[in-house]
């Protein structure tokens, strides 16, 4: 069993040493920090929006923060899929 001491040492070891590790890993050549701003590619956007409607591609666009999908549909009617580039979800179609 571990005892208290031990316990206290791992603990103190940890609140030390984990400060340090973390900076030289930042300071290396290989540190990409991470981004929570992901977006979505252009040919995700152009499969949600072929879930959406089947159909065929006929053109994306880039928005500033959407995608414009253009989707010729089985019936022969021209449909554009909205789609938000961060999420990835579906915020209109026309």
């Amino acid at each position: 069993m571990m005892t208290y001491r031990y316990c206290l040492v791992i603990a103190i070891f940890i609140a030390f040493f984990m400060p340090a590790i973390t900076l030289a890993q930042k300071n290396s050549p290989y540190y990409q920090p991470s981004t929570q701003h992901t977006e979505i590619s252009q040919q995700q956007a152009v499969t949600i929006a072929q879930q959406h409607i089947p159909g065929r591609l006929l053109s994306v666009q880039r928005a500033s923060d959407s995608y414009r999908v253009k989707i010729l549909s089985s019936r022969g009617t021209v449909r554009i899929v909205t789609i938000d580039a961060n999420s990835g979800a579906v915020i209109a179609t026309h």
